[in-house]
Parts: structure tokens; sequence; C-alpha cells
């Protein structure tokens, strides 16, 4: 395959995945509002899997894509610049658009994962060293012996390892092989054992769990598709949920949900860190967290907040499908299987007539093929104009020699008429 077919996959998949990712979103929303009152590890599932829909479904396509091969559709337009199976100026005119700058659409998000996969490489790097660089001294002896006490106690078989950091503002936990618990040292100067303790059950709760793994899933998913705000959004919502399955498991090996509460408060005066490839006690928000710890309630659903989210997932579900879905309503209309598909390798680009290239007219051609059994074009026309009969004309002259793979009606070749488009573009 080309590099141009590749570059058209890629391109391709990242925008569908702009309505794909708005519809699992969408899904994620109604399931978390319908579980609002259910224990968080359900959230944190349902939310978990959307996001892992949202990587697997454009993987699914991109695969799909590249073993469909120059000859597919979607790759012959992005090599040939013919759409098929479009309809209407406006929407010819925006295929137009996205297909002359695919390259740069792949070009700028290949950039920015570049650039944020580079971030949480330094993030990594910055975990490490901050651990290897802890001082080790008396208090790090004692709360390790502490830590290593409360992970007994919760049933932790493997060691877990703690270093006194300064310059962090909460406890935070990295790693998964070797885990290790990072505590800054203003916290074990500065509050009680008891409170400190509570943090540290917090962190134990996803070493137990193997959160980091997921944590770090979590970036690679954000790297890759950082450009759709559902993304973002629903991997916020697992890490909410997450804190709040660490603060359970917290306070149920505390006794006392009031002591890790008031270990959480004493977080809220310090300022949040940015370090989100490691788990820290201050994720989500501490004073939601602090509620729930003291007064655990229902919630009710808001149904203002609630309607958006409906109103926006049927709107999705109405439009959910490919730019070359009208392809597929064709061939149903037309009790066909599969529509007929040109070999783009055969075709003869249309040459720019010179009277048109010297007076700049641009435009797309629609045209529609009667095509045999064996391949061959019996009949062409011209359904809608260019607005230059000069161009027409050389679409239709060009288009007119290519083969095509014929459409099939219940397992049998048949003829049928397929319609594609050629757009007319000076760069």
């Amino acid at each position: 395959m080309s590099a141009a077919a590749v570059v058209a996959s890629v391109g391709w998949t990242l925008l569908h995945f702009l309505w794909q990712g708005a519809l699992v979103g969408c899904v994620t929303a109604v399931a978390l509002t319908a579980l609002r009152n259910a224990r968080p590890e359900r959230r944190y599932l349902a939310a978990c899997l959307g996001l892992l829909v949202c990587l697997a479904w454009p993987l699914l396509d991109l695969t799909l894509a590249l073993r469909a091969g120059p000859d597919a559709a979607r790759a012959g337009a992005a090599l040939s610049g013919l759409a098929s199976g479009a309809a209407g100026g406006d929407a010819a005119g925006l295929l137009a658009w996205l297909q002359a700058h695919l390259d740069w659409i792949v070009a700028f998000w290949a950039a920015c994962s570049g650039a944020l996969a580079l971030r949480m490489a330094l993030g990594l790097l910055w975990i490490g060293r901050a651990g290897a660089a802890a001082a080790d001294n008396g208090a790090t002896g004692a709360w390790q012996a502490r830590l290593s006490q409360l992970a007994a106690r919760c049933g932790l078989a493997r060691a877990v390892r703690l270093r006194i950091v300064d310059g962090l503002c909460s406890p935070v936990t990295a790693g998964w092989w070797r885990p290790v618990v990072l505590v800054p040292a203003a916290l074990v100067s500065g509050m009680s054992p008891q409170l400190l303790e509570a943090l540290l059950l917090h962190e134990l709760g996803h070493v137990r769990r193997h959160d980091y793994l997921v944590n770090l899933a979590q970036n690679v998913i954000e790297t890759l598709l950082f450009y759709h705000p559902a993304v973002w959004w629903i991997s916020q919502r697992i890490r909410i949920e997450r804190e709040q399955i660490a603060d359970d498991f917290a306070a149920a090996h505390l006794g006392e949900p009031r002591r890790l509460a008031l270990a959480l408060s004493e977080l809220e005066r310090l300022q949040f860190s940015g370090h989100h490839l490691a788990q820290a006690a201050n994720g989500g928000d501490l004073m939601a967290r602090i509620r729930r710890l003291l007064r655990p309630s229902a919630q009710a659903l808001d149904w203002k907040a609630a309607l958006p989210v409906l109103g926006l997932a049927v709107a999705c579900a109405a439009g959910a499908h490919r730019l070359d879905s009208l392809d597929t309503a064709a061939a149903v209309q037309q009790g066909l299987s599969r529509t007929a598909v040109a070999d783009f390798s055969s075709c003869a680009k249309p040459e720019y007539p010179h009277a048109d290239l010297d007076a700049g007219h641009q435009g797309t051609t629609t045209m529609r093929f009667l095509i045999s059994a064996d391949g061959r074009v019996l009949d062409a026309n011209v359904p809608r104009s260019s607005g230059h009969a000069g161009l027409d004309e050389a679409a239709r002259t060009a288009l007119y020699k290519c083969s095509f793979r014929p459409a099939l009606a219940q397992g049998r070749a048949v003829a049928s008429w397929v319609a594609v488009q050629y757009v007319w573009t000076l760069e």
C-alpha cells in the first residue's frame, strides 16, 4: 500500500472518530447517570469500558481500511479525488476540503500526539528520579516499617517501598511490579501520624487494584485521541471514581471514615499536584470526597442536566454513519449486497481543460455509471454539473475508461448504477 493510502486511512479514521467518540461519550454519560447511586466500582467499570471502546473502534476501522488496500472506495477517494455515493453541494464541498487537507490533518495529529507522548515520558522520568533521589533517613525507615505493616494488614503480598520527597503536595503511588509511594516531606513533619496513615492506606488501595497500569493506559489513549473532548471527560470520570474506590478501601480498613476525611481536609490547604501518571490522594474534587465520607447520601437525578445528554445521544445515533454511507443506502435500494467499486489503478486521471484552468474554474462533477456484470461501463451521465461543461466532459471522458468490480446481489455479479464524484480544485 502506498504512503498516500496509509495517510488517507489514518486521516479518515481520525475524522470518523469525531462522531464515534461523541456517541460513545453520550452512551457513557447515560450509563453513569443510571449508576449514579451504585457503588463506585460499577461506575468505574462503565467509564473504563467507554474509554476502551474509544480506542478499539478507531483501531478496528484503521485495521479494516489498511487491509482493504487501495482498491477500497475510501482509499480510492483519497488517491484519486473521487467521492463515491456523495450527494449535495455542501457535503461535496466539505468532503473535498477534508480530502485536500488530509495530509495536514494527519501531520497535526502526529505532532500533537508526539508532544503529549514526550510529556508522558518526561513525567515517568521525573517520577523515577524523584524516587531515586529521595532522602533515606530515620524518618524514612520508620515510615517504611509502618507502611509495610499496613500493607500486610491489607493483604498485599508485594513489597511496597516508601520514599520521602521534597516538593510534592500529596502522596503519590507509582510503579506496578515494584510499587513505590512518594510522600511529601512537609506531610511527614507537619501532619499527625494518624492522618498520614489514613493517606497511606488510600495509596495502598491503588496498589492493590493495580491502578497505576490503568492510569498509564489512560494517558496513552489521551495521547492518541487528544482532540476529542469525550475522551478527556471519560478519563476524568475514571479518575474520580478510582479515588472514591480508594477512599472506601482506606475507610474500611481504618474503621472510621472521619479520619480519612480529616486527612483530606489537610490536603485541601496544599497545592494540587500535576503529575497525573502517578496515583495521588488529592485526585478529584477533595471537598466532594470529604462530604461523601462524612455524609453519604443518594444523588437525585438532575433532569435539566440529563436532557441535553439524552438529546445529544439521539442526535449522534441518528447521524452515526460513515461519510460513504449513501453508497450503502443506494445498495439497499437496488437490492444489492455490494455496490460496484472502481479499480482506481485502471482510471485515467482527468486532465484540467486549459480554458477552465486559465479561467480558474472549480467545482464537483457528479456522474452515474451503469456497470455491467463483468465490470464494464455501459452508460454514463452527469446528473449534477460542476457548473462548467468543460470540467464535466473531461471527468466523464476520463472516468468512463475505468474498470469496476461489479455489484453483487445474493452472491452473484449483476449490472447496476453507481454514483461517482470528481472534485476539481486548483492548488
